[in-house]
């Protein structure tokens, strides 16, 4: 009588503390608790380990350091059902009644203060339920989740794809081996025990009993849907805590008598939460590239800060972040335009969109109740696709409902599709899809991002869809008769035999004539594909706009400035991404992630693309670029990732003429990367003002060895950058024979480095040191070396400050040069004895002539139309004052030669080229020049 007890008591209640089965009791407890650290230990290992487009932020990211919640709004069954009148991120904004919840507090008593056991955490795609629950683990294995002494967590399509039975206790052991000795007492102790079911909708649940039997024997083997259904049910293990993650859509298949709490994942609805994540993100030391602390700290501050000045203005990246996966692909795409600076670089943009995809999609079903089983990625790509390429075509971003019925077709669905899209627009749409926030277009629909409506175009065509109904037709007519021809070649082979009938032969032929036709159209398909590609990517309307690259680096970090008016017309919209997406999505690495979400692009296919585009492409890509297009170009073939491709297009560039063109870390790499497919020489490189720096030079030396003149003017190169210019004329394949160094802060130290170069170097036949602030040691140091220099032609050392014995030291150094016959002085601080000193030069008899003034002795000069257009094309860099002067001075010299001569044809040189001379003047002065 004393060993009675109550059926809901625990079994340990009738152990007495001094008997054997207590000490075994107590073993037991001590076995379960090792096991369940060694389960934490496993756990925390696997859920810490960040998939491949993680890891490029470095060693130092984890989940555990970089994570911030997102709102989870309390919400109900009728909240679900209730249809939504109008399909935009910005309603669920502005819900201030819905109570917001922690992650931690979602098992608390409900508003009749009963315990919560059953959990249903719903949100569209993007919102950020699968790194939430990742987090919810880490944090119970660190000891941050005391409510649960133990977590199991299942993936749904984990079981999805098990249809064998077995049983509750062979699952968890199969699943986690430390647990072996957990689970025979799981049913038995007073664990209090969490269960995760992570992406419900993976699965067909049937609560009904005539489908699912009742099961509360952790040991029989059932189906592995039959164990969700009656852990939900409360039928088996009772006591144990499950939480449910799904999409709305599915989130309804559970009967709200079996769930305690609804709750929704809102995403980032607060901006602070915005600002917060993209700090913490952007912040980390691992995305630094390989500079220094310091530049790479301030560069990421930078960064933040425009960011959240950005997101202030509620531009519509702000509602874009309102989806954490965004966010990702916000900071994802600045670590690759900012700190990527390897060579090749490590991936390319259409991958960082591609992998942005699997990761939010990763093969998903659109519906896992349909018949069709259609990926859900493939359902994208053929309506919202759709709708991204006829934007694309007509150049516009905005639409309204009528064009996304258009587009969607909904007359024309049958019951099934109609549910697919009804799918669709519930679980995936905002992803995709957000309101516009400009003035007076509230009403209207925009991408999410703006990249996102020309990467979907791409695939849109690429993919093939973009096909006329009788296309269609005859491809499905096609397959079909392919599909039978074999069949149908035996029955008439048989038939022939029997009835020897002359028709059957040619019956047999005509139906194989079908398929062959067809693929011949087919590979026209290919052609057009090609041809779009070529007609998009080079459109003269385009030609110059910024690049491809500072045009998205504007749309995420917006355009400093005043802001535009609302009554002001918007710019022409511009789609140059679209065919280097479709490049892009044509490599194999992007080929087999859109393979693994159910986007087949056959190698055969990829490869009849590719020999088209040589045709179309290639033939465009020779005629002359300006700057801007001319790196879209190249950023082009760096995405489409085909070496041979690559090499015979760059073989077909002899000039690449980029000034202008902020040749960012990435661009450089970009360049040096394509131009590294081939070794021939390069006539002319031109980065005049490119923001090139010393990190610049080294990145791109391979490229500028192998260029015979190449152009270096104001990017701000010091002396810095001039030991990297030395080391590139001392290399012995080194073919550089013109170096233009004009407008940089060379300095003494500098000059000091490229006389160095000028000694060992053997190509180089000009060298223009313009304006590089030489001074008089800087050019007694080329002085210095010039001797040892047998082949310089052309030596420019004006607007350097260089008094009368630097010039003629150096002079007087050219005079016995071999080859050079040509020194550039003018606009340096020579007086009147040394002009005259300099003046008294004769090629024919010291072999060198120098260019100081404007006139030469009574005559005027050969090169004074040389000496202002330099001065006119470099007067925006140039201090004015002291140009106006030199100016003056010029003057003074033309009309003091003009009065020593009587020579009338001389005297109308001279009066010509003072009048030049005094309009540069005037304008100067009315500041019109």
């Amino acid at each position: 009588r004393g060993c009675a007890r109550y059926q809901g008591d625990p079994p340990e209640s009738s152990v007495q503390p001094g008997s054997p089965r207590h000490g075994q009791s107590q073993q037991r407890n001590v076995a379960s608790s090792g096991a369940i650290k060694k389960h934490q230990k496993s756990l925390s290992a696997w859920f810490s380990n960040q998939p491949n487009e993680e890891r490029q932020f470095g060693p130092s990211f984890s989940l555990d350091a970089v994570h911030v919640d997102p709102v989870i709004r309390e919400s109900s069954l009728e909240e679900i059902l209730k249809p939504s009148p109008d399909l935009t991120i910005q309603n669920q904004l502005q819900q201030p009644h819905r109570k917001v919840i922690s992650l931690h507090n979602l098992f608390d008593v409900d508003a009749c203060g009963r315990q919560v056991k059953n959990v249903v955490l719903y949100g569209t795609v993007g919102t950020g339920k699968s790194t939430l629950i990742k987090k919810m683990v880490v944090d119970w294995c660190h000891g941050r989740l005391p409510h649960f002494e133990l977590v199991i967590p299942f993936s749904c399509e984990d079981l999805s794809h098990s249809h064998a039975h077995v049983s509750l206790r062979r699952l968890i052991t199969k699943k986690y081996q430390h647990l072996r000795d957990v689970v025979p007492v799981l049913e038995a102790s007073n664990l209090r025990v969490l269960f995760i079911l992570n992406g419900l909708e993976r699965l067909n649940l049937d609560f009904r009993l005539a489908g699912t039997e009742l099961c509360c024997d952790p040991n029989e083997p059932v189906p592995p849907s039959a164990i969700v259904v009656n852990l939900l049910r409360k039928y088996l293990l009772p006591e144990a805590s499950i939480i449910v993650t799904t999409r709305p859509s599915a989130a309804r298949r559970i009967p709200g008598k079996y769930v305690g709490r609804y709750a929704e994942i809102c995403g980032f609805s607060d901006t602070n939460l915005q600002k917060l994540y993209f700090q913490m993100r952007l912040s980390q030391p691992g995305c630094s590239g390989e500079e220094t602390q310091d530049r790479s700290s301030a560069e990421q501050e930078n960064l933040v800060e425009m960011l959240s000045r950005n997101l202030e203005r509620h531009n519509q990246i702000t509602a874009a972040c309102f989806l954490p996966s965004y966010c990702w692909l916000v900071c994802t795409t600045l670590d690759f335009l900012y700190f990527t600076r390897m060579v090749p670089p490590s991936q390319t943009l259409t991958g960082i969109y591609t992998s942005f995809l699997r990761l939010n999609f990763s093969g998903e079903v659109l519906d896992s109740s349909d018949p069709t089983h259609i990926s859900m990625m493939k359902y994208v790509a053929k309506t919202v696709g759709k709708l991204a390429y006829e934007g694309v075509m007509s150049r516009k971003t905005c639409f309204s409902e009528e064009d996304l019925r258009q587009c969607f077709e909904i007359e024309m669905k049958t019951e099934s599709e109609l549910n697919l899209l009804e799918v669709f627009r519930s679980d995936v749409f905002r992803f995709f899809l957000s309101p516009c926030v400009q003035p007076g277009k509230e009403h209207t629909f925009v991408f999410t991002i703006p990249a996102m409506q020309e990467y979907l175009a791409a695939l849109y065509v690429v993919l093939g869809e973009k096909k006329t109904l009788a296309q269609r037709v005859g491809k499905e007519l096609s397959e079909v008769i392919g599909k039978v021809s074999e069949d149908v070649a035996v029955v008439l082979n048989i038939i022939s035999k029997v009835l020897p009938l002359r028709f059957l032969p040619v019956l047999f032929n005509l139906l194989k004539i079908f398929p062959r036709y067809f693929s011949r159209v087919s590979g026209k398909d290919r052609d057009a594909i090609a041809h779009t590609m070529a007609e998009e990517l080079f459109k003269e309307e385009d030609y110059y706009n910024d690049d491809v690259l500072d045009q998205i680096n504007s749309s995420i970090l917006g355009v400093e400035g005043p802001m535009r008016h609302p009554d002001e017309a918007p710019d022409d919209e511009v789609f140059e991404l679209f065919p280097i997406f479709m490049g892009g999505i044509l490599s194999r690495r992007n080929r087999a992630i859109l393979e693994q979400l159910g986007c087949s692009i056959k190698n055969l296919a990829a490869f009849e693309i590719a020999k088209a585009m040589k045709k179309t492409v290639i033939r465009k890509g020779r005629k002359g670029l300006p700057p801007s297009e001319l790196m879209d170009y190249l950023f082009f073939l760096h995405e489409f990732q085909n070496e041979r491709f690559t090499a015979e297009a760059i073989r077909s560039l002899r000039a690449v003429n980029l000034s202008s063109v902020k040749m960012t870390p990435l661009k450089c790499s970009v360049l040096a990367s394509v131009m590294s497919t081939t070794c021939h020489e390069v006539e002319e490189l031109n980065l005049t003002s490119c923001n090139l720096d010393s990190s610049s030079l080294r990145t791109l030396f391979p490229v500028l060895l192998r260029c015979k003149a190449l152009h270096l003017q104001l990017n701000s190169l010091g002396s810095d950058a001039c030991k990297e210019i030395r080391d590139l004329l001392l290399h012995d394949k080194c073919v550089v024979s013109s170096l233009r160094l004009a407008n940089n802060p060379v300095g003494e130290r500098g000059a000091g480095y490229l006389a160095e170069a000028l000694a060992g170097n053997r190509s180089l036949r000009q060298l223009s040191l313009l304006h590089t602030a030489l001074g008089d040691a800087g050019a007694a140091a080329i002085a210095q070396h010039l001797a040892q220099n047998q082949h310089l032609q052309e030596l420019n050392l004006g607007y350097n400050s260089l008094t009368d014995t630097a010039a003629l030291r150096v002079v007087e150094v050219a005079k016995r040069h071999e080859t050079l016959d040509k020194v550039h002085l003018y606009f340096n601080d020579i007086s009147e004895d040394g002009k005259r000193a300099l003046d008294s030069l004769r090629m024919d008899r010291d072999g060198v002539r120098a260019l100081v003034f404007l006139t030469a002795g009574t005559d005027v000069s050969d090169y004074w139309s040389h000496i202002l257009n330099v001065v006119q094309r470099n007067l925006p860099f140039w201090d004015r004052e002291r140009v106006r002067q030199h100016l003056a001075l010029l003057l003074q010299d033309l009309e003091s030669s003009r009065s020593q001569t009587a020579n009338p044809w001389r005297k109308a040189k001279f009066l010509r080229v003072e009048s030049e001379v005094k309009k540069m003047l005037g304008k100067l002065q009315d500041g019109s020049l």
